[in-house]
C-alpha cells in the first residue's frame, strides 16, 4: 500500500495519483494532514500505529509500504476549544503526527521526511548548495536590519531589489493566500525602518526574459516556461501568461541534479529565470511545490510518473 499525506482540500493532482494507482492494481490510503486531530483516532507503539482516519478507515504501519509526502498543512483546531488550551493541542497534535511519521522513516518516501524538512525551511541553504553544484545565484540577505538591509540595496540592487517572506507560500498557483514578491526601489527603500517586525529576504532585481518552473523527479526533468518578464512573480501576474514546454540546456541538467542528489530529495519543484544577460539564475526549490498546471497545460505525465517512482522502489524494498 502507498500512503499519500496530503490534506482535506487537495484535488486534481492527488486524484490523477490515484486514478493510475487505481488502474494499476496499487492500494492505496489518502492521510489528510489537517485531520490528523481529534477527528481522527491515532495509536502509536515502539514499533507500529494504528490509524483510523475522519471517514472511518483504518491503517496500521505495516500495511504501508510507500509514501509521497504530497503536502502537509496545519492541524485543524476545533472551534469550540477554549483559547487557554489551543497551543498545547496544537504541540500535542503535531508532535504526534511527527511520531507517526518517523515510524515509517524505513520505507521509500518522495521525499525522505526529514531531508525535505531540512531542505524547505533553509533558503540559505537551498542557494549554497545550488552554488556549489554550479548554478549561478543572485547576491542574497536575509534580514531584519535596516542599516544592512539599505547598504546591501546601494550595492547590489542597482537601483531596484525584490523582498519576499521566507514562508509564505501560495495555497494554489492563482494565488489565493499568496503574499506577492514586493519590489523595493529609491522611494520605498526610505520606508525600510519597520523590517524589525518582519524579516524578510532580498535579492537584487534581475531582468529577465522569462521564468521557468521545473519538477524535478529523481533524474527526470519537467519543465515550463511563462512569458513574464514585467512582473516579479508569475503567480501574481495577470494579463496574456501561457505554459509552453521548454527544454533545459543539458549544464544546467546536470548541476540540478547534483544538487538535488545532494539536498537528499527525490522530487521538487524548482524556479528559475533566464535573464536578459542570458544566464540562468537559481531561485527556490520547493520540495512540495506546485505542478498540477504543467500537466494540465503541458501534458506531462508528473503524477504517473510520482506513482511509477514509488512503486519501482518499493518493489526493490521488498
Amino acid at each position: 500500500m502507498i500512503l499519500c499525506i496530503t490534506h482535506s482540500r487537495d484535488f486534481y493532482n492527488i486524484d490523477l495519483f490515484f486514478d493510475y494507482l487505481t488502474a494499476k492494481g496499487i492500494p492505496y490510503f489518502r492521510l489528510n494532514s489537517d485531520k490528523l486531530n481529534h477527528d481522527q483516532k491515532i495509536s502509536i507503539s515502539q514499533n507500529s500505529f494504528e490509524l483510523t482516519d475522519e471517514s472511518g478507515k483504518t491503517i496500521k504501519a505495516e500495511d504501508v509500504k510507500a509514501v509521497w509526502h504530497r503536502k502537509s498543512w496545519m492541524i485543524d483546531i476545533p472551534e469550540e476549544l477554549d483559547d487557554a488550551y489551543r497551543k498545547i493541542f496544537l504541540k500535542e497534535y503535531s508532535t504526534l503526527r511527527y511520531n507517526l511519521f518517523t515510524m515509517l522513516e524505513n520505507v521509500p518516501w518522495i521525499n525522505p521526511f526529514e531531508n525535505e524538512n531540512r531542505i524547505d525551511g533553509n533558503k540559505m541553504l537551498q542557494l549554497n548548495i545550488a552554488q556549489k553544484n554550479g548554478l549561478i545565484i543572485p547576491e542574497t540577505l536575509f534580514s531584519n536590519d535596516a542599516e544592512a538591509i539599505t547598504g546591501f540595496f546601494h550595492t547590489y540592487g542597482n537601483g531596484k531589489m525584490v523582498a519576499k517572506l521566507h514562508g509564505v507560500i501560495s495555497k494554489s498557483m492563482g494565488g489565493e493566500n499568496f503574499l506577492s514578491t514586493n519590489i523595493i526601489d529609491e522611494n520605498s527603500i526610505q520606508d525600510i525602518a519597520d523590517i524589525e517586525y518582519c524579516p524578510m529576504i532580498f535579492q537584487p532585481y534581475i531582468e529577465k526574459e522569462y521564468e521557468l518552473r521545473i519538477v524535478y523527479l529523481d533524474g527526470e526533468f519537467f519543465t515550463g516556461k511563462i512569458n513574464n518578464s514585467e512582473n516579479a512573480d508569475w503567480r501574481i501576474a495577470r494579463g496574456n501568461y501561457f505554459w509552453s514546454e521548454y527544454h533545459l540546456p543539458e549544464n544546467i541538467k546536470t548541476s540540478l541534479t547534483a544538487m538535488m542528489k545532494e539536498m537528499g530529495l527525490y522530487m521538487g519543484a524548482i524556479d528559475m529565470i533566464r535573464g536578459k544577460d542570458r544566464k540562468y539564475y537559481f531561485l527556490e526549490v520547493n520540495p512540495q511545490g506546485e505542478w498540477g498546471m504543467l500537466q494540465k497545460d503541458l501534458d506531462f505525465p508528473i503524477a504517473q510518473r510520482i506513482a511509477d517512482n514509488l512503486i519501482k522502489r518499493m518493489k526493490t524494498n521488498e
